[in-house]
């Protein structure tokens, strides 16, 4: 019998399923997926010359996450790669906002917008610099944080207290309004707000736009050299390295439960694997409340308050074999390894606006990957492995194109709006289409079968906005991985702090399960953690 079963093997599973075994536990990890990963997978399935990522490609929070810098994963093969530039968000008429590695590159091209926007950009920096690494302790840590939140609020008062956190809660049109003169800083801004659901003229928009920014700024947006998925084999080949179990093709139909206490889960095809001391669960709350604990065992207000859970925007994607690199009117965007593509920040409160009312967009903002240029490995050379998705409704009424399109996602539905988007991108890159070696269209019903935690394709676990955020996620009152059901803890991105690769939420159940049983190996999985002994230097593995 293991000490913990960890349902699922996202990166958020597979992170607790480490630090659990970090810490002595046995441990058993079953998924459901054939093979590992939830979001974080590779394949051919294009052309066989090419390495596509499914789902996730880029990984600023990965690259910024002290829970991931602490397994030491290139000690397990992961090697990072990353593209010229990092971010590009070219226009119809040329010009072209661009994030570099470096600062003074990235306001040179706000410059070239509005002199001076180029002043504003690092002054934006100069505010992370100094909050930066008090910020990502308190994200990456169960809420509250009262320690990183402790050293943030004194950080905050002295960087200028409560006009800087108007700032940050200010929709992300506003801030670009108040801080740049030219489009540029504001593209940057709202295109990254845009990585989540978070429309232009939310509340918090700004500030999470910034946080993307700046991760950009500081980080970059590195990629897993060989694939997506090399991230994924370095967690399974750590965790086996330290007597960790993992089973591919087992989904949990059930947790059991005994006493009020988690005893272990029951697969789809009824055997039952017990759990000495905890079950983690990386699936999304909706998931594990509303299937596999049965209702009896929970509280009737969580079961109300989970009608009311908001899933975040439904996600269409195309992969794209290229005979060549993306011909774009504006070289800003050539070396970029993420392009925004849309025409100005109008188009994307346009976009927003119309998946808020339920209507599929006609100009569908894109979020493109050029994976070749980010990481040469993934196709031959003078080609692009490429690839761009864009958001619709969770619910459709309505199509705001010309074609119909219904939500059913047909065949034909699908080639439809994987046209659209092409059409799309072929507005600033005149011939794009004409370097389409081979495509697979990957739309919401697609995605979801392929990870059950993407509800028609929807990234984050639920919604970034405010109101599931913090201990309102997932629902009011919670915020941390425990659950009513004792031994029973939320390791996915539906728990705070939310989305991203950056293993937060599998980490903090774990921390959770090793507190209550208080073992000995706790110190060495906080050890582990940070990457150091008590002597300061690294552990062996």
């Amino acid at each position: 019998m293991p000490d913990a079963v960890v349902v699922g093997s996202g990166p958020n599973g597979l992170v607790a399923a480490n630090l659990l075994a970090d810490a002595g536990w046995s441990v058993e990890v079953l998924e459901e997926q054939p093979g590992p990963g939830g979001a974080v997978r590779h394949d051919r399935g294009v052309d066989p010359d090419f390495v596509n990522d499914l789902f996730s490609s880029f990984y600023p929070l990965a690259a910024a996450s002290p829970i991931v810098a602490g397994l030491r994963l290139e000690e397990y093969g992961l090697r990072w790669s990353h593209a010229p530039t990092v971010l590009a968000h070219p226009l119809s008429d040329g010009t072209c906002a661009v994030l570099s590695h470096a600062v003074d590159a990235t306001a040179a091209s706000l410059d070239a917008f509005h002199p001076g926007d180029g002043a504003a950009w690092r002054r934006l920096h100069t505010v992370w610099e100094r909050l930066g690494p008090d910020i990502l302790a308190a994200l990456f840590t169960p809420f509250p944080p009262v320690r990183a939140g402790a050293r943030l609020a004194l950080r905050v008062r002295a960087a200028g207290g409560l006009r800087l956190a108007r700032t940050l809660m200010l929709p992300v049109r506003r801030l670009g309004e108040e801080e740049f003169r030219g489009a540029g800083g504001k593209l940057l801004l709202a295109g990254n707000a845009l990585h989540a659901d978070l429309a232009p003229e939310a509340a918090g928009s700004g500030g999470f736009g910034w946080l993307m920014s700046m991760l950009g700024q500081s980080y970059g947006f590195p990629v897993p050299e060989g694939g997506s998925g090399a991230l994924t084999q370095a967690l399974v080949r750590r965790l086996r390295s330290r007597g960790g179990s993992l089973r591919c093709g087992r989904p949990v139909a059930e947790v059991v439960v005994a006493d009020g206490r988690a005893t272990g889960v029951r697969t789809a095809d009824g055997e039952t694997v017990h759990a000495h001391r905890a079950v983690l669960a990386d699936v999304s709350a909706p998931a594990l409340y509303g299937a596999l604990v049965a209702p009896e065992h929970l509280p009737a207000q969580l079961l109300d308050d989970l009608r009311r859970f908001q899933w975040d925007f439904a996600t269409f994607k195309v992969d794209w074999a290229l005979d060549g690199r993306v011909p774009w009117r504006t070289e800003g965007a050539t070396d970029a390894g993420t392009v925004h593509v849309a025409d100005g920040l109008n188009e994307l409160t346009r976009f927003a606006a119309q998946i808020a009312m339920g209507e599929i967009p006609d100009r569908p903002f894109a979020v493109l990957g050029q994976m070749t240029t980010a990481d040469p490995t993934r196709s031959p050379e003078g080609t692009e492995s490429a690839w761009a998705y864009t958001h619709v409704p969770q619910t459709v009424t309505a199509d705001a194109g010309d074609a119909g399109l219904t939500g059913a996602w047909t065949a034909a539905e699908q080639e439809e709006m994987a046209d659209r988007v092409e059409r799309q991108v072929e507005r600033f890159a005149p011939g794009f289409r004409s370097l389409i070696r081979a495509r697979r269209v990957l739309a919401p019903p697609t995605l979801q079968s392929l990870d059950g935690n993407l509800r028609a394709g929807a990234l984050n676990g639920g919604t970034a906005a405010l109101h599931q955020q913090l201990f309102f996620r997932p629902v009011p009152g919670t915020g941390r991985p425990e659950t009513p059901v004792r031994g029973l803890y939320l390791a996915s991105a539906s728990a705070h702090p939310g989305g991203g690769v950056h293993g937060a939420p599998g980490a903090n159940a774990a921390h959770a399960a090793l507190h209550r049983h208080r073992t000995p190996g706790l110190a060495r999985a906080q050890r582990a953690l940070t990457g150091r002994n008590r002597t300061g230097h690294r552990p062996t593995p």
